[in-house]
């Protein structure tokens, strides 16, 4: 391997504008703290990029859009790998180490309504509204709330949902709020949809970042530019997700803070219609993040949990 003095570092990315902010912001924020590499983006086409028509969660689910980008780095085309945490599996992948997990950005999610709408609750919606997403957990959700309300299949990066949209293919779209901020779209935000009505994914909004386990002159880089707190929190919402045995297009939501030296954990499980609802609330020590996961986890599946996974 060339010494520090001549090493490029690449970031393996897709090629999503959202993605291409995500290793635009970890490029920036790796150029800050070192002067000695060079830092390059590599992209990669996933099989979730490709395929913009299939429901997610008929193509595999977890690790659609991972997976590749993934091997790109074990095959050492590439040192990092930059992922929205939320679509990162919870199980480790042999040879590489989730060594980056940056602060996190606003985590909730935001409901999308056509120019003009002045709507601004659940509540206002027209009976029977066609709301697109095609993430079961804000499905159940809403359905929880609203049981009218009809769940509609939507695919494709930010832009193109907000145009189909726009050209009345739905009545209102669901986004995460930190994907529009992020591409400088906060201003298309009607309202956005925050707790108890519907939990954010586990690991939304934040950033994980991998690279090869035994690359350590990487590793030490990426250990700078993570955040405490926010590592605290989604190794907690892990935890419980690996518990679970849910993937990350399962109906669960977490809700996972700060205060001190405390982690106040909430978490819910539902049945895809929204009918079933199973909740808990506890908090922890921040030094045992995955401990009070895992026991989230298993106070949920006391509950029947498991029977809607």
């Amino acid at each position: 391997m060339p010494s520090d003095a001549q090493r490029t570092i690449r970031i393996a990315t897709r090629e999503s504008p959202l993605a291409l902010w995500q290793a635009n912001y970890l490029a920036d924020r790796l150029r800050e703290i070192t002067t000695d590499h060079q830092v390059v983006l590599v992209p990669v086409s996933t099989m979730g990029d490709r395929d913009r028509t299939e429901p997610l969660r008929t193509m595999g689910g977890q690790g659609i859009f991972t997976r590749e980008v993934q091997r790109v780095v074990l095959e050492n085309n590439a040192d990092v790998a930059v992922h929205s945490l939320k679509d990162l599996p919870s199980e480790t992948v042999s040879g590489l180490v989730l060594a980056g997990i940056p602060e996190r950005a606003p985590r909730y999610d935001a409901m999308i309504l056509p120019n003009g709408s002045d709507i601004a609750t659940i509540d206002s919606l027209s009976k029977n509204a066609k709301i697109g997403t095609g993430s079961p957990r804000r499905q159940a959700q809403l359905l929880n709330a609203s049981p009218d309300l009809l769940m509609a299949e939507i695919r494709g990066n930010v832009e193109t949902r907000l145009k189909k949209l726009d050209a009345g293919d739905y009545d209102a779209i669901v986004l995460a709020e930190a994907g529009l901020r992020r591409l400088g779209l906060a201003d298309r935000i009607s309202f956005l949809i925050e707790p108890p009505l519907m939990f954010p994914a586990v690991g939304q909004a934040a950033l994980g970042i991998e690279c090869r386990e035994d690359d350590t002159d990487v590793i030490h880089l990426l250990e700078q530019i993570s955040d405490a707190e926010t590592k605290a929190e989604v190794t907690a919402e892990r935890a419980c997700m690996a518990t679970l045995k849910a993937g990350c297009h399962a109906p669960v939501g977490v809700l996972c803070t700060v205060t001190e030296n405390q982690l106040d954990f909430e978490g819910v499980v539902l049945s895809p219609d929204g009918q079933q609802r199973f909740q808990v609330s506890l908090s922890g020590d921040i030094n045992a993040p995955a401990e009070l996961g895992q026991h989230a986890a298993e106070l949920l599946i006391d509950q029947g949990a498991a029977a809607v996974l």
